[in-house]
């Protein structure tokens, strides 16, 4: 349901908080689509797809959160150390 989306629940669900950390790395490059090294607001919105091909995308209310809970260093993206810090604090 929108805005109904928890990341640090969502991680759980999908198994990715027992994933290795080079799992973690694999699951962020599936993500950033355009193989940038970031995953940019624009590729969060799409994060449920990244999971399953009919998830719902976020809503820009969901996609500013996920991002402001990932983005340590306020750059505006999440970079791989990001991802793994945000999927290990869940």
């Amino acid at each position: 349901a929108a805005e109904s989306f928890n990341y640090k629940k969502f991680f759980e669900m999908v198994g990715l908080k027992k994933k290795s950390p080079e799992d973690v790395k694999k699951v962020f490059h599936i993500l950033d689509k355009d193989r940038s090294g970031f995953i940019e607001e624009d590729e969060l919105k799409f994060v449920l797809k990244g999971f399953t091909p009919d998830g719902r995308d976020l809503s820009d209310k969901e996609t500013k959160a996920l991002l402001a809970a990932g983005d340590k260093d306020g750059d505006g993206k999440i970079g791989a150390d990001e991802f793994a810090t945000m999927v290990a604090e869940s």
